[in-house]
């Protein structure tokens, strides 16, 4: 009894999801057709124009929200060996807490450094 219930909902999920797919790609094709025999181009809704531009963008983005964030868990580490009150257990934890807070910045900036340069040398390797 519960076997076929399960069968018959997930049955129900695939058929509409199936029927929700065609529907969008009825609607992308109509859309795409624009009676002049020509089919119409796709539009880029983003700012960047090759994936050097995209990828140097997303790490932009990426070191302005981690940046706050690092800036916090520097401080956090902070109250940990403040409150350790010399408990070796304690500081052992907000040494780690610590260790990994700056290793995470360094991977994140470091990355953001790297993905510039290359950007800059294939920049100026196509010129």
């Amino acid at each position: 009894m519960m076997k076929t219930d399960t069968l018959t909902a997930t049955l129900k999920v695939l058929i509409a999801s199936l029927l929700l797919f065609f529907v969008n790609v009825s609607i992308a094709l109509a859309a795409g057709a624009d009676g002049s025999g020509s089919g119409s181009s796709l539009q880029n809704p983003l700012q960047f124009n090759g994936i050097t531009e995209f990828i140097a963008g997303a790490l932009k983005v990426m070191v302005m929200v981690a940046l706050p964030i690092i800036s916090l868990f520097i401080v956090y580490a902070g109250f940990m060996f403040v409150s350790a009150q010399g408990n070796t257990e304690k500081l052992a934890a907000a040494r780690n807490n610590f260790f990994y807070v700056v290793i995470g910045a360094i991977l994140i900036l470091g990355a953001w450094v790297i993905a510039t340069l290359i950007g800059g040398t294939v920049t100026q390797l196509m010129k």
